[in-house]
């Protein structure tokens, strides 16, 4: 292997490399053993990552996981179109089969960014277009990817009931706090897709299901949007199983197999 000429670059990538492998936050030594690097080094390199807000210190659990620029570096690669090409056809397809609005979503922080959308004929026009972002636990999706976050990763994110501030107004986020969200999102991992009725846009309800890459990270989610009084659509046990198929088809297009 050839000599890396910036050992410092080289080391601070290969401790992100590492976290982005693991199920959750981990200790500096367990990350300075499988690096082969000395403790002195992956301290100073991790304070430097967590004041660029690469990396998330958890102090109570003594371990570091990835943050909210990591993510951002994620959704950098998505806006580059690989995900979307991948799935806007899968995406196309939903739309297709069930007659209704689908959509492609990454996390963004504490966001969701919509990468592509499809709207069904003479369905209404919906908020999720390309480049949009909403707040994740308001939507199908979000709730999708968070659900398949570690739970030191999920605290990370919202550490405090500030923390669903929405537009900038704490009012907005309602009743919502850390405990609610913990039990929407065991109902979403209890049935294995997400649900919003009326949460995003009043009359609309939908359901989505996250893609996990090949550590089971959410990498995207695929949603389903529909009336939620309408006889036309099909039943939302039916819509969730299309919604599924067509996650883990991305997952597979990704190099990726649904963790079970």
């Amino acid at each position: 292997m050839t000599k890396a000429k910036v050992p410092a670059a080289d080391q601070t990538l290969a401790i992100l490399s590492h976290l982005a492998h693991q199920r959750g936050p981990v200790p500096a030594a367990t990350i300075a053993a499988a690096l082969e690097l000395p403790r002195s080094t992956v301290y100073h390199l991790l304070a430097v990552m967590q004041e660029r807000g690469f990396i998330v210190h958890l102090p109570e659990e003594r371990r570091y996981g990835l943050g909210v620029a990591a993510f951002e570096l994620s959704s950098g690669f998505s806006r580059q179109q690989p995900l979307a090409r991948l799935g806007g056809p899968l995406v196309a397809g939903l739309v297709d089969r069930l007659g209704e609005s689908g959509h492609l979503a990454v996390l963004h922080g504490r966001d969701v960014l919509y990468l592509v959308e499809e709207r069904a004929p003479r369905r209404p026009s919906l908020v999720t277009a390309v480049g949009v972002r909403l707040p994740a636990y308001l939507t199908a999706t979000g709730r999708a990817m968070l659900a398949a976050l570690p739970p030191a990763q999920l605290r990370a994110l919202y550490p405090d009931r500030a923390a669903f501030a929405w537009r900038g107004d704490p009012e907005a986020a309602g009743e919502w706090r850390a405990s609610r969200l913990k039990q929407v999102l065991h109902e979403v991992r209890e049935t294995g897709w997400a649900a919003e009725a009326g949460e995003v846009t009043p009359g609309l309800a939908s359901v989505g299901v996250a893609v996990l890459d090949h550590v089971g990270w959410p990498a995207a989610a695929i949603a389903v949007t529909y009336p939620d009084d309408s006889p036309r659509t099909p039943p939302e046990a039916e819509i969730a199983a299309a919604v599924r198929a067509a996650a883990d088809e991305l997952g597979r297009r990704i190099g990726a197999a649904r963790a079970r």
